[in-house]
């Protein structure tokens, strides 16, 4: 355990020597209230669009003056998905974004149903059609109120069999030719190494969405990875920036997020992260670092787990490794990434749906006396899965989904 503490720790020191050796576009922001404001942007790959570097994650809010706000103060990525919210969300975005100027913004989404997934393996199943994609396509289209995306994102793909597989492939195809996307990309949470060399390989892909944080052990194979895909002109988007937001189930240890999301920006190969913003002081602490990304010496020891922790008990890091030591086959990696949500991001309506999506009824653990699931981050696996599963029995209403 204090192993991997001390890993974290001198990863985290070599980040700060190093420094920011990546070359950046700095630009003045285009926020009437900001005029002193200097961004710095990064371009996006091959489509030659350039970014500030921090782009605004929707998920958390349903504010529209929130996002009007992050608009007017020089944001220009929105990334929403059809599952925030039952389609709330892009609803939201959508009363948002009427009557702006087409090229004032731009929309990421991703269109689908999670039950379209064996979320297990992360292989699509026979859910998944090609005409039922597009259909939901268009209801995405619908929802925002455009006659396009600027970026349709494959999410949960994370199988090199997902990214290639021909349904998918073909309806990709289909909404650039017809207009209905200008870029397309896949999102993952898990097995991103695999996931991103595929997206190169497939050869159709604009943009890739990846989980990337502080606290990621598979570091260096991710890093070679990203690289690899930076090489070939594909833009990069980071997501799950914040680790999940707190140390502790309790939430009193809250992460340093500003710190977090600075670190992230370290790595000249992300273009731009889609960080979770909620109110408007998260606003206005994610506009101040997009002019200056050096890490204070305090923000490089707010990274470093507290005394006694070894890493935060919010963030997974779905590796994997408990799927085959189960023996009742449960999806941990998912059931633990609905624990994030809800004690580490507050979201419990997406937490219910996730675990909903992917047919859970009871608590899979209720039976078992004792886990013998050996964590590699050292979780009570089968505590936090009781945790977790009683928000199955929440009626939807009370959630507001």
């Amino acid at each position: 355990m204090q192993n991997r503490r001390k890993f974290i720790k001198n990863s985290l020191l070599s980040t700060a020597v190093a420094g920011l050796t990546g070359r950046y576009c700095v630009t003045t922001g285009n926020a009437d209230d900001l005029p002193d404001n200097k961004f710095i942007y990064r371009t996006l790959g091959r489509t030659g669009i350039k970014l500030p570097i921090v782009s605004m994650g929707t998920g958390n809010t349903s504010n529209p003056a929130l996002v009007k706000s992050a608009l007017n103060k020089g944001i220009k990525l929105l990334g929403t998905s059809e599952i925030y919210q039952n389609g709330n969300n892009e609803k939201m975005i959508g009363t948002a974004i009427k009557d702006l100027p087409r090229d004032s913004y731009m929309v990421m989404t991703s269109s689908g149903d999670l039950a379209w997934i064996d979320t297990e393996t992360g292989v699509l199943n026979n859910a998944f059609t090609y005409d039922g994609y597009l259909k939901r396509v268009k209801g995405s289209l619908s929802r925002l109120g455009i006659e396009y995306v600027d970026i349709l994102i494959q999410s949960f793909a994370a199988k090199r069999e997902s990214v290639f597989h021909e349904p998918v492939l073909k309806a990709m195809e289909y909404v650039k030719k017809e207009g209905l996307a200008k870029y397309t990309g896949i999102a993952t949470h898990r097995n991103e190494p695999e996931a991103i060399r595929a997206a190169v390989d497939v050869g159709i892909h604009d943009v890739i969405m990846i989980s990337y944080n502080f606290l990621k052990t598979n570091r260096e194979e991710l890093e070679d990875a990203i690289r690899y895909a930076a090489s070939a002109g594909l833009g990069i988007i980071a997501m799950k920036t914040m680790a999940g937001a707190f140390w502790d189930k309790e939430r009193i240890k809250p992460i340093n997020s500003r710190a977090a999301l600075k670190w992230v920006l370290q790595n000249e190969n992300i273009h731009t992260t889609v960080p979770d913003c909620s109110d408007f002081d998260q606003l206005a602490q994610n506009i101040e670092i997009m002019s200056d990304l050096k890490l204070t010496g305090t923000e490089i020891r707010d990274l470093v787990p507290p005394t006694g922790e070894v890493t935060s008990s919010i963030f997974c890091q779905q590796c994997g490794e408990c799927l085959r030591q189960c023996p009742h086959g449960v999806d941990i990696p998912t059931l633990m990434r609905s624990y994030m949500y809800a004690y580490g991001h507050n979201n419990l309506p997406h937490a219910h749906y996730t675990l909903t999506s992917i047919g859970l009824t009871y608590n899979p653990c209720l039976e078992c006396t004792t886990c013998n699931i050996h964590c590699s981050m050292g979780f009570d696996i089968r505590k936090k899965i009781c945790d977790i599963s009683r928000i199955i029995d929440i009626p939807r209403d009370f959630l507001h989904v």
